[in-house]
């Protein structure tokens, strides 16, 4: 049995090699790249900045104007963002000058208006000797014309569309998104509609396991649910292998019992596995395996054991499918505000509240009764991660925990 950062890892090595060398592209407008993964290079279409720039308001100068501290100059005009002073500043001259405007020829500094004093007629008192390049930001500093700004791989965040919209990318050319099949498994389990009979439950892993890949940016798409038949299972498991998805992803049926058959069903589809276990609480039986040229996971049916295998297993799938590298888990270190004790020789992933106090960041353990409370999941916004070498803890001590993605 694997540990979860070993099947994590496995994960990544085996997507990594047997992934589609070319990914399909596509064009998303600005407003819809968010979060897509770039096809195509981002290439400067000019400098920038293109003009020498003021990151202050205040005056522009001749440095050497400005000594000794103080040095009265005569107010040679003004200029502000979008236009441009006409003419070149002259010796004791200073510009009046508006954050983001060009600095105005002849001058090499710019002096914050805090550090200046009007002295009327027409003149500005310089408290503080300016240093050339001062508040200045230079022609190019940034990028020059033709420089490639953002590689293939990126993923699009706001700072990414930021920088495409500076360079003119009101449409960009992005990776399509991996198509992930989602499907349930269970004859207790009934549509979240249904009023459920007296010993079944209804549906709740197929609408979490398709947030998650939303928000991991793949395109989930529903198989709906499957009964616990070896035959009725590997019809929609076919159906599902033979559609146009990327990934296959069932929940339920992978434990040890009667009728958990999702490895048989799919080893007799000809499935490879790799591993059909995790020394992790919750979430111990996942599976994961390829079949038919694409991954296949086989997550618990206990719901917060599919949110948390997803999370760790899924994901840096999605993210080499979808054209980009893994990312990192969003693990931060916590002050534990309560004594923790569990057992078993396992990584166990406890949901929990965290939260920014003076003191730091701060981990309260919620009140929860295994892998099928929702409600008690619902009041958490992390998981704290306890290795198996360390099972008990005091109040106070720094614990690893892992941030719910769909919070942060």
């Amino acid at each position: 049995m694997l540990s979860w950062t070993e099947a994590r890892d496995k994960v990544i090595e085996i997507v990594r090699a047997r992934k589609p060398r070319r990914r399909r592209r596509e064009t998303a407008s600005l407003e819809r790249a968010l979060g897509r993964v770039l096809a195509a290079p981002a290439v400067a279409d000019r400098d920038s900045p293109a003009f020498a720039r003021a990151i202050r308001d205040g005056f522009a100068v001749r440095a050497a104007d400005t000594e000794p501290a103080p040095a009265v100059l005569a107010i040679a005009g003004e200029v502000r963002a979008g236009a441009a002073f006409s003419g070149a500043i002259g010796p004791s001259q200073a510009v009046r000058i508006m954050t983001g405007a060009p600095v105005p020829d002849g001058a090499d500094a710019v002096v914050m208006v805090e550090h200046t004093r009007l002295e009327g007629d027409g003149r500005v008192a310089i408290e503080r000797a300016a240093r050339p390049g001062q508040h200045i930001v230079a022609r190019a500093a940034e990028a020059r014309c033709g420089d490639r700004l953002l590689e293939p791989g990126a993923r699009i965040g706001f700072a990414e569309l930021a920088l495409l919209s500076q360079v003119g990318c009101s449409a960009v050319k992005v990776f399509r998104q991996p198509r992930v099949a989602v499907l349930a498994t269970g004859d207790e389990i009934v549509p979240p509609d249904c009023q459920p009979g007296p010993f079944e439950i209804r549906d709740t892993n197929s609408a979490c396991i398709a947030a998650q890949a939303r928000i991991a940016g793949a395109r989930p798409v529903p198989f709906g649910r499957a009964a616990d038949q070896a035959e009725t299972l590997g019809e929609r498991v076919r159906e599902a292998l033979e559609a146009e998805v990327d990934v296959l992803v069932l929940s339920g049926g992978v434990s040890m019992g009667k009728y958990d058959l999702v490895e048989d069903v799919l080893r007799g589809l000809g499935a490879e596995f790799f591993f059909d276990a995790v020394a992790i609480r919750p979430g111990r039986p996942a599976v994961f395996g390829w079949c038919r040229n694409r991954p296949v996971f086989g997550l618990p049916g206990n719901p917060v054991s599919a949110m948390v295998t997803f999370e760790l297993l899924v994901v840096p799938a999605l993210d080499l499918l979808a054209g980009a590298g893994p990312r990192p888990l969003p693990l931060v270190q916590a002050r534990l505000d309560a004594p923790l004790e569990e057992k078993g020789e396992l990584t166990h992933f406890l949901p929990a509240q965290l939260g920014w106090t003076p003191a730091g960041l701060v981990a309260r353990p919620v009140r929860w009764r295994g892998s099928g409370d929702l409600a008690g999941l619902a009041q958490s916004n992390g998981f704290l991660v306890v290795p198996p070498e360390k099972l008990s803890w005091q109040a106070g001590e720094s614990i690893q925990a892992l941030l719910r993605r769909d919070l942060l």
